[in-house]
């Protein structure tokens, strides 16, 4: 029973060290980004845009791919449901809702996780370990504000970018299957498309994609200033930033899903 007791104290006391640390680095890195620049700190904005295309352009082919292959599984699962009832042009409206609501922020999410969030806490890691993060601290360069507030920025702007991408990506892909099973056109499924969506649906997933951008960046870089113990150190930062992140965007996709659902007037 004393080792059970400890094992739960420990643990809250992580989760608790964890959840103060992800505050701090929440609040800091938006002073630094949202404030310091109107009182005459500026920002990094070649280091931005470096990491906007290492965190956006460079994965537009990986999320274009997956979320193509899954609008054309979600179109197949439900027509497999949807032909016993001679309802199966009601899969344009299931893949379009599907995609903008929930897939396309959600896939986006993840694969930016394995790309770069991972990067972030493996390269400030690294940095760690080096020393030199103190040796920016000698040189009077606040971390945060040097390391990363550029890769916050970056993933404001690149994740809603990305998350369109996916959305009109699984559009397509559902486009591949109406075309060729149905015998619709891409004109008619694009028209059926439209009408399906509500501005709701899109504000939804891009809104989601905004929370998904913070979560991945503070836990990234919250892992990265918190690695100990050389190289191994980097390593186990490094898979906690995955699976915290992958288990913290999940918990709030569920949340702001419940919150629209229940705050719907349709």
């Amino acid at each position: 029973m004393v080792s059970v007791f400890a094992g739960i104290g420990r643990g809250a006391l992580a989760l608790a060290g964890f959840v103060g640390g992800i505050s701090k680095l929440f609040f800091s890195t938006n002073y630094w980004t949202f404030v310091g620049p109107f009182r005459g700190k500026g920002l990094r904005w070649r280091a931005t845009l470096r990491q906007m295309v290492v965190v956006g352009f460079n994965a537009v082919p990986i999320v274009s791919l997956i979320s193509f292959f899954i609008g054309i599984i979600i179109a197949l699962q439900g027509a497999y449901s949807l032909k016993k009832f001679g309802a199966i042009n009601f899969v344009v409206d299931m893949v379009a809702v599907t995609i903008t609501r929930e897939l396309g922020p959600l896939l986006t999410a993840i694969i930016v996780i394995g790309r770069s969030g991972s990067a972030f806490a493996a390269e400030i890691g690294t940095m760690k370990i080096g020393e030199e993060i103190d040796a920016l601290e000698t040189m009077g360069l606040d971390p945060i504000k040097f390391l990363a507030v550029p890769k916050y920025l970056a993933m404001l702007v690149m994740m809603p970018c990305l998350t369109t991408v996916a959305d009109t990506a699984g559009i397509l892909g559902g486009a591949l299957f109406a075309m060729t099973n149905i015998g619709w056109s891409l004109q008619n499924y694009l028209v059926r498309t439209v009408d399906s969506l509500m501005m709701r649906d899109i504000i939804t997933g891009l809104i989601k994609s905004l929370v998904f951008a913070v979560i991945i960046t503070k836990i990234g870089c919250y892992e990265g200033f918190s690695v100990k113990g050389g190289a191994e150190g980097v390593g186990r930062s490094t898979t906690a930033s995955v699976v915290k992140s992958i288990f913290s965007i999940i918990a709030a996709d569920m949340i702001f899903t419940a919150i629209f659902y229940y705050t719907s007037s349709d």
